[in-house]
């Protein structure tokens, strides 16, 4: 796991993870603030928030994607002539970003999914 982090990129990969942090405690607070007396419509409408923090990281995954994408065809317009199997490698390494951000915004819509129902259901 350590090696996927290294190699998605320390800076994007340590964004997203801030972001997946975030996301977390943005539903802990709501949720907690719902459970000790707030307005479920607030609660839901807040809940929502971390749902955007999720796509948040999907986006900035599809970012980091992108900018691999073209340090690599840089670097293959650089170098010439590469082997198929190089290229297939930097786009292996590429999607690294983007699969931990689609992570993180699949956990975010379930998280959102299951509070939603449990305020929804109190109301």
């Amino acid at each position: 796991m350590k090696d996927l982090f290294n190699m998605g990129g320390p800076l994007l990969m340590g964004i997203l993870t801030i972001l997946l942090l975030a996301m977390i405690a943005w539903y802990v607070v709501t949720f907690l603030a719902y459970r000790n007396g707030s307005e479920p419509k607030a609660a839901l409408a807040k809940l929502s928030h971390g749902k955007s923090l999720g796509l948040f990281a999907m986006i900035m995954g599809i970012l980091g994607q992108l900018i691999g994408l073209y340090q690599a065809f840089s670097a293959i317009e650089g170098a010439g002539d590469v082997s198929p199997a190089l290229v297939m490698g930097g786009l292996k390494v590429s999607m690294i970003t983007t699969i931990y951000g689609v992570i993180i915004y699949l956990i975010a819509l379930i998280i959102w999914l299951v509070l939603s129902v449990m305020v929804g259901k109190s109301r």
